[in-house]
Order: C-alpha cells, then structure tokens, then sequence
C-alpha cells in the first residue's frame, strides 16, 4: 500500500499539530484554544505535504493539492471531534479524516 506512510503521518502529525496549537492557544483564553488548534492543525498540513514530496510519497507538483486535503480533512475531524466530545471514540477516529484527505489530495484515490 503506497499511501499507508502519508496516511500514518498525516494522521499523527494532525493530531499533534491541533493539540500543541490548542495548548498554546489556551494562554488566550477559551477562543484562543479553538482558534489554535485550527492553525495548528493547518500548519501540520503544510508540514505533512512538504514531508511526502521530501520523502517522495507524493510528486513535487502534488504538494498544494496533498496541503489543501490534509487541511480539509483536518477542518472536517475538527468538526466532527467538537461534536463529539462526550465520547472518546469520535475524536480519535475523526483523525483518520486527516489521512483520508491527504490521500485524496496527493492523488491516491482516483475516480472512476
């Protein structure tokens, strides 16, 4: 499975990307965590495509297209991690929506 490392590295770097902006935003209050974790989460987006064109997960001309999916992804896990904080389960696995759209982005999966 080719896309497996940016999947795995989208996900994590994500995650890690929402929860250290959401600390350092929480200095500015309740807003300031939220706004965090937004940029936080879309700097790791940037970050994620610029390691798959390094590690050549993905073709250099790829880059913004695997960017804009890992963030969209990440917008979409936001989404669905707000709405269900009263369970564990919807936050972890809203990750995988990070990976899901950076696969997309990187053109992993192909229409038909």
């Amino acid at each position: 499975m080719p896309g497996l490392p940016l999947f795995v590295v989208s996900c994590l770097l994500g995650g890690l990307g929402g929860a250290v902006g959401s600390i350092v935003g929480h200095a500015f209050g309740t807003r300031g965590l939220y706004v965090g974790g937004i940029v936080g989460g879309l700097l790791a987006a940037l970050l994620t495509a610029a390691l798959a064109v390094w590690r050549r997960w993905v073709a250099r001309d790829r880059y913004w297209a695997t960017a804009a999916g890992a963030a969209a992804g990440f917008l979409a896990a936001a989404l669905v991690a707000v709405n269900t904080l009263s369970s564990p389960v919807g936050p972890v696995l809203s990750t995988a929506l990070i990976g899901i759209g950076a696969l997309v982005g990187g053109g992993f999966v192909r229409r038909r």
